[in-house]
């Protein structure tokens, strides 16, 4: 009786979806007690537990999946929170079935000390809707200060490699030997060489003037320039056994770099973001600025390139680089028109719709969204549908459409380069921690998230 009473009191039955985990699917019900999944039932649901439950949710006709796990967003928090802040943007995140995000140091102070990112840790305990965790930026004279990291409370050390949005680039070669060298924490690095960027830039503007068009954006940041700085990256995490993660590839050439093999096996892994995974540069005419991110979408043979390697294992998960702008700062040409957009919430919908398209299977999205990103970081307990593990999930309507409006944008920036796009399924429901955080185009408020922990 007292297991009862305790029952209705703390548990959510999700109830006959599709559940999809760990390379399979099939239909079956989730008990959720307090944070934690408690029961998977692969068969009918004993009477007893369901009338005793606190809620049943009846999910046939949906999908189930382990919460996303974006290993790579820019929040705008501290400094920038005109464009975004961590409890907004963790809200659209929630509402796109993200229920972990990994949070770059460029903010503004930077998060370039311990004491600052654990300021940062403090600050998202009373504002994030998902879970969080945060990098720590390298620089070129912080190699100490990167040192003293506790492995079991941060991400990795974020390197950027020749591009920077509030300037944290490492250019000295001698820095970034040391960060390569001695630095124990997973290194995650923006690849793109400067010295290459400005030459090409030169070349335009002799050509073209201070106003070059945003088609040109490619071009600038090109191919050569990604290949060089990921290849150097590459060398660098060979030379000294390093744990290398590159983000965001974008083109074909640098896949040439990476490895295909079971992800435990590589120290050196690589990401996908779904921009460069969704759009060409045949977007640029119909969307501009919209789409121009650092690195730059690029041909429609650089896309096909990096959608075959997220199935072949030469990428090991996609992620998105949300990094929110207004739009009024999206203007202009490539020189004048920020880098960079919103994307956290739309990221699942967008794979979701690469398998409505036949390119991928929905047990692949949830490998490379959910799975692979926990294995990858060592993310305690998160991560997969297992007995025991966080209750983060969600509950994807795979039969109900879904279209991008401004009225339905949960982004600070209020706009999204998806607007317009009409998807083939709808997220219903998002749980973080056991808590029902979304529902039905609602974001619940006041229920946070918890730092993420790793088993280092």
């Amino acid at each position: 009786m007292e297991k009862v009473r305790e029952m209705q009191s703390s548990t959510i039955l999700i109830h006959k979806a599709t559940i999809i985990n760990e390379g399979s699917s099939f239909t079956g019900s989730l008990l959720l007690e307090g944070e934690r999944i408690s029961r998977i039932f692969r068969e009918e649901v004993p009477e007893v537990i369901l009338n005793a439950c606190r809620r049943v949710i009846d999910a046939r006709g949906m999908w189930l999946m382990p919460g996303v796990i974006d290993d790579q967003v820019h929040f705008r928090d501290p400094g920038l929170t005109y464009k975004g802040d961590i409890h907004t943007e963790s809200r659209a995140a929630v509402a796109g079935g993200v229920t972990s995000y990994m949070e770059m140091p460029n903010t503004n102070p930077q998060t370039v000390t311990w004491d600052a990112l654990c300021r940062k840790m403090e600050m998202a305990a009373g504002k994030s809707v998902a879970n969080f965790s945060f990098y720590l930026g390298a620089t070129n004279d912080n190699t100490e200060e990167l040192k003293r990291a506790d492995l079991t409370n941060i991400c990795g050390v974020k390197v950027f490699m020749g591009s920077s949005t509030g300037n944290m680039l490492v250019d000295n070669e001698k820095a970034l030997q040391r960060i390569f060298a001695e630095v124990d924490a997973l290194i995650a690095t923006h690849c793109e060489k400067e010295e290459i960027i400005r030459k090409n830039i030169d070349t335009y503007k002799k050509e073209l003037g201070e106003f070059i068009p945003i088609k040109y954006h490619p071009l600038i940041r090109s191919v050569e320039a990604c290949y060089q700085s990921s290849a150097h990256a590459v060398e660098l995490a060979d030379k000294y056994g390093s744990r290398l993660h590159v983000l965001h590839l974008s083109t074909a050439r640098e896949l040439s770099l990476f490895d295909v093999k079971p992800l435990e096996e590589k120290k050196i892994t690589a990401e996908a973001c779904v921009h460069h995974l969704w759009f060409s540069d045949a977007d640029y005419e119909k969307l501009g600025a919209r789409i121009k991110w650092n690195p730059a979408v690029k041909t429609a043979e650089d896309r096909e390139a990096l959608r075959e390697a997220l199935k072949t294992g030469k990428l090991d998960v996609v992620a998105t680089d949300h990094a929110p702008h207004l739009l009024r700062e999206k203007e202009g040409g490539v020189l004048q028109a920020a880098s960079g957009g919103p994307l956290v919430q739309h990221s699942l919908q967008v794979m979701l719709a690469l398998v409505k398209k036949g390119l991928y299977t929905k047990e692949l999205v949830v490998e490379k969204m959910s799975h692979a990103p926990a294995r990858l970081f060592r993310v305690r307990e998160r991560g997969y549908i297992r007995e025991g593990y966080y209750a983060d999930l969600v509950l994807v309507d795979p039969s109900k459409p879904y279209t991008v409006t401004p009225e339905n944008i949960f982004y600070k920036c209020g706009w999204s380069p998806f607007e317009g796009e009409t998807f083939s399924c709808s997220v219903h429901t998002t749980f973080v921690n056991g808590n029902i955080v979304y529902q039905n185009g609602n974001v619940m408020e006041g229920i946070f998230g918890k730092a993420l922990e790793f088993n280092r």
